[in-house]
């Protein structure tokens, strides 16, 4: 695992260590090199021997697979260098840097993608709509948090002409472990802030999902816990649906997603979904309009466990192994 340090990197460690297929070769950190893992995850304290390594003395004979919790903007240059190296195995990539096309990638970031060749051969790793795909690739780019919650709720809807207005909040660990003037835990706790109306960067990666039919409005906001994303969708649709039909979308979406959970004329709540690998979508509809919420902690169906899916797609492992008992 490359740039292991934070909290994701934390999460998917904590799963790994427990993975019945997979061995931990090494963990990388500059910051942190040399260092026994439990000195940024103290819960791990007690579970493993492993020590951080300096990402330049990083050994790569012998690895089938590498996870990149690079930031954004660094998860291009992580995997570059893999493939420079000769490293030809599978790589799950938790930035954003491989999600969207070129073009539509340098118009969503600040910077020019430093290495835009990279983006034509990774799957976007959302396994309910790309399941196949990803299974026998080498390169995935694991989904935002945002845009994991905001897919799966409107997915079922692709190719319908709708409007869909959404408001999801998300808990403080969404926005990493180094605090800001506005992320810093006090400024939250019993506080709701909305930020980047309409313009949050993990849009567009819903609209590659649902296509140019559905017009997709997203106001995210800052919610004073720490993890777990919770939203609603107010969809009104060109053409309205009944409601056995919306049902039948649902439930043929998901039938063989054993990380989504789907309940009809319930919308979910918070609480059963944190430190799970669940996503959870529930939708009410009544007199022609429809309402879709969902539900998935940010650190695990919207990172972590989301991202070893997708690793044990990739290598040809059950999809739900070291994620469910």
């Amino acid at each position: 695992m490359l740039h292991g340090a934070g909290y994701a990197g934390g999460e998917i460690l904590s799963l790994l260590l427990r993975h019945p297929h997979v061995e931990i070769a090494a963990v990388t950190s500059r910051s942190h090199a040399g260092e026994a893992v439990h000195v940024a995850h103290a819960r791990l304290r007690g579970t493993t021997n492993l020590a951080f390594t300096a990402p330049d003395d990083l050994d790569l004979a012998g690895l089938d697979a590498a996870v990149v919790c690079a930031e954004h903007g660094r998860g291009a240059a992580a995997v570059h260098t893999l493939r420079q190296r000769g490293f030809e195995g599978v790589i799950v990539d938790l930035s954003a840097d491989h999600r969207l096309p070129h073009a539509r990638y340098d118009a969503t970031y600040p910077a020019p993608h430093p290495h835009p060749e990279q983006i034509a051969d990774a799957v976007y790793g959302l396994p309910e709509v790309h399941r196949e795909a990803i299974r026998g690739t080498r390169l995935v780019a694991n989904p935002g948090c945002f845009a994991t919650g905001l897919s799966l709720a409107l997915w079922p809807l692709a190719g319908l002409a709708a409007e869909a207005h959404v408001t999801a909040m998300t808990g403080a660990s969404g926005s990493g472990a180094r605090p800001s003037a506005t992320t810093h835990f006090p400024t939250r706790d019993g506080n709701a802030r909305a930020y980047r109306p309409f313009a949050h960067r993990h849009q567009p990666e819903v609209e590659e999902i649902v296509g140019e039919a559905l017009d997709l409005r997203f106001v995210p906001v800052s919610a004073p816990w720490t993890r777990g994303i919770w939203g609603t969708a107010h969809v009104a649709l060109a053409e309205p649906l009944g409601e056995d039909e919306i049902a039948a979308r649902y439930r043929e979406a998901y039938a063989d997603a054993p990380f989504v959970r789907v309940t009809e004329g319930v919308l979910p709540e918070l609480l059963p979904v944190v430190n799970t690998p669940f996503c959870d979508v529930g939708w009410v509809a009544q007199d022609g309009a429809l309402a879709v919420g969902f539900a998935l902690d940010n650190l695990l169906k919207g990172a972590a466990s989301q991202a070893v899916q997708n690793l044990n797609l990739a290598l040809g492992h059950p999809e739900a192994a070291g994620l469910l008992p």
